[in-house]
């Protein structure tokens, strides 16, 4: 594939992207829990449509920092919104998971650590979710802080995840542990947290070999 201007490490406010050859890694990188406000939505949401359309990326890999993917939303900022930031968050977040989970390109979560909330929805959407065999979190949490779900990320989750699973989680809005995690599907595979990126990056390079045509029109 052809090398195109993410060639080289980028940075987007708090998402940085690099290439590897037809690989992308876009990472979510910002401390300390990679927790979602408008403006991180919005920076997430253009990376998504920039790798998109780039040149040469051939597939993505969705990545947090060590020991945590994200917590999902930021709770020291979103509930004191005004009604009109209220609503833009709803807008970009729906919009944002609608570009990762409708992207045509194949996406693999390298799932660093915690995944929660809006973190796991992200998760979710990706076509191939590597996590973590070390203790972390993972979980829908949403009902204790008193959060709906967002239009697409309910889709996701009712696409992505068996319906009694989806009940549990959501309900009962308990975290699990990874190995609970990967039983019930939520994640595909586990690695040691040295190796989560590079099994994650084997993958994407995989499905970067297929014909782009075809995968995109199946998946």
């Amino acid at each position: 594939a052809r090398i195109s201007e993410w060639e080289a490490k980028r940075s987007m406010g708090d998402v940085t992207i690099e290439r590897d050859g037809p690989v992308a890694v876009l990472r979510l990188n910002r401390p300390p829990v990679n927790a979602l406000d408008l403006q991180f939505a919005r920076e997430v949401e253009t990376a998504f449509l920039a790798l998109t359309t780039a040149e040469g990326v051939g597939a993505m890999v969705l990545a947090g920092t060590d020991g945590c993917f994200s917590a999902g939303l930021d709770l020291k900022r979103v509930p004191f919104y005004s009604p009109e930031q209220q609503r833009e968050m709803v807008a970009t977040a729906n919009r944002m998971l609608a570009r990762l989970y409708g992207c045509p390109l194949p996406v693999v979560a390298a799932v660093t650590g915690h995944a929660v909330a809006a973190g796991l929805i992200l998760v979710l959407a990706c076509d191939y979710r590597v996590g973590s065999s070390a203790p972390c979190k993972l979980g829908l949490t949403e009902a204790r802080v008193g959060i709906p779900f967002p239009a697409v990320a309910m889709q996701v989750l009712q696409a992505e995840v068996a319906p009694h699973v989806a009940r549990v989680l959501t309900l009962r809005a308990e975290n699990i542990a990874p190995q609970a995690a990967l039983a019930c599907g939520l994640l595909d595979e586990l690695q040691p947290p040295a190796r989560i990126l590079s099994a994650a990056m084997a993958r994407a390079r995989d499905l970067a070999s297929m014909p782009a045509e075809g995968y995109a029109r199946i998946k």
